[in-house]
């Protein structure tokens, strides 16, 4: 009996009609890359996968042929971008067309066709194609087919929007997210991450990573053995490259510089950080992530943890990265670390309230020796400074000149997130905290030089301990015009 993804191969080559590179129209003949995917899917899929390698044309004609060929049937498809979802939307349309006219105008024929929608009222059938830029993609439905396409790009909270589309999908449907890499951080580098390379059961999600050569039309002109250099000739006794393919790499190398690895993938482990933004060492964060254990102490909930607690004679800062609270948005942060030695000795992060901030702040600052208190004055900092004066009275505050707080300015952010990278990578020994090295991970460089956290993510952690740090320098310098604690207690 023929096997599953050969019966799929089949019927995709019998009935499904595409447009090619040369804009002919011709069956949907699987390719190496697809027919990689096809033998090795499970029920829950990602792909890691080089560009132009039809993979999201493959996927559009399983759903496709599953969608006209099962009553009930509801299948999404989710671009990363509006135009994305017109072109993926071309894709379908253009398989219904190539259909046999008995089918269109008999069991396969349309109630509604307009762009984004196919519904097929003799099967109960619907075929949808939506942006992740749209809000509430695909909410409220219950599907049995969700392809989610270059999520490692989508905007906003790729995480939630994730979320909230496989809320809808049913038990057994089906499950695939592909995308080129784009940086060691995000919902889909973090997806990748729980993946596993071989389907164990039902609910694994399995990986499948297709580099660029599988592709056989990435060819140029051969480059001899005796002119390759050491990698190239890596890549040729390892995977078995042709001179011709050396070539069309070193076309590619000139033609996209640095983005080749992002680009056209050559492994699933160094592409995301060879080629992502982040600002800093994406090896030294997961290397001492690696070497991390839970906090001994939590409290609030986990909100609160503590590792070092404090000591007789220490002198402490406490950093207070502000938010508004509520049930959404940023948290706020608080972190905290011994003067002298720069150690990371405990971690708030939770939506407080300006007022709630700062009587937790004001506890942790008390505890800690009586701790100096170095709250951001930016957005809502001011209010937190305000409740701390007027309703805590805790007076041991950093001032920039007479004013207190710290201002973190055009000038003063990229000061402060430079030497925490200088620490991350001299000093990682300093940090114990797993959710602060994740922001770390998902803090990148933007375009003139500015920088935050990716789409999606947070930084409020790496903010606060930016100032944490900043605030120490200052001290150690002995810089007159910052640090002083005032006199009245």
């Amino acid at each position: 009996m023929e096997h599953k993804p050969a019966l799929a191969i089949r019927a995709a080559a019998d009935w499904l009609r595409v447009r090619d590179r040369d804009g002919c129209v011709r069956a949907l003949v699987a390719n190496a890359a697809q027919r990689r995917f096809e033998e090795r899917r499970g029920r829950q899929n990602i792909v890691l996968k080089a560009r132009q390698m039809g993979i999201t044309t493959w996927v559009a004609g399983r759903f496709f042929l599953r969608t006209i060929s099962r009553p009930g049937t509801l299948t999404l498809q989710v671009a990363h971008t509006r135009e994305a979802a017109e072109s993926m939307f071309r894709i379908v349309q253009r398989m219904w067309d190539e259909l046999p006219e008995d089918l269109q105008k008999g069991p396969l024929v349309r109630s509604r066709a307009n762009v984004g929608q196919m519904i097929f009222p003799e099967l109960d059938c619907e075929y949808r194609v939506a942006s992740a830029c749209d809000v509430g993609a695909g909410r409220g439905l219950s599907l049995q087919n969700l392809h989610c396409s270059e999520v490692s790009r989508w905007p906003g909270d790729a995480a939630a929007a994730l979320a909230g589309l496989r809320a809808g999908l049913a038990p057994d449907g089906e499950l695939v997210l592909e995308s080129t890499p784009s940086g060691a951080y995000g919902a889909f580098y973090e997806e990748w991450c729980r993946g596993v390379d071989e389907c164990a059961d039902e609910g694994s999600m399995v990986r499948h990573f297709l580099p660029w050569w599988l592709e056989r039309s990435y060819a140029r002109g051969r480059v001899a053995a005796a002119a390759m250099n050491d990698e190239e000739a890596m890549l040729v006794e390892r995977y078995g490259l042709s001179g011709e393919q050396i070539g069309y790499r070193r076309e590619l190398e000139r033609s996209y510089g640095g983005l080749r690895p992002q680009e056209f993938a050559e492994d699933a482990e160094t592409c995301f950080r060879a080629t992502g933004s982040c600002f800093f060492n994406v090896e030294a964060i997961e290397q001492r992530m690696a070497e991390l254990e839970p906090a001994p102490i939590e409290l609030r909930a986990g909100a609160l943890r503590i590792w070092f607690a404090p000591r007789v004679g220490c002198q402490y800062i406490v950093a207070v990265d502000s938010a508004g609270g509520g049930d959404e948005g940023d948290f706020a942060a608080v972190q905290v670390i011994d003067c002298e030695t720069g150690l990371q000795c405990a971690e708030l992060q939770e939506r407080l309230r300006p007022s709630e901030l700062a009587k937790v702040a004001v506890e942790l600052a008390k505890e800690y020796q009586g701790a100096l208190l170095a709250v951001e004055r930016n957005n809502h900092g001011a209010a937190v400074l305000a409740y701390i004066d007027k309703s805590e009275h805790y007076t041991n505050l950093y001032l920039q000149g007479r004013e207190a707080g710290w201002l973190t300015t055009a000038i003063s952010k990229p000061e402060m997130t430079a030497r925490l990278g200088c620490l991350l990578d001299q000093r990682a020994d300093m940090f114990r905290s797993k959710r602060l090295l994740s922001e770390c991970r998902t803090f990148i460089g933007r375009e003139r030089g500015k920088t935050g956290a990716a789409n999606g993510a947070h930084d409020d952690l790496v903010m606060a301990m930016g100032v944490a740090q900043a605030v120490r320098a200052e001290m150690l310098m002995g810089s007159s015009h910052g640090i002083r604690a005032n006199a009245v207690r």
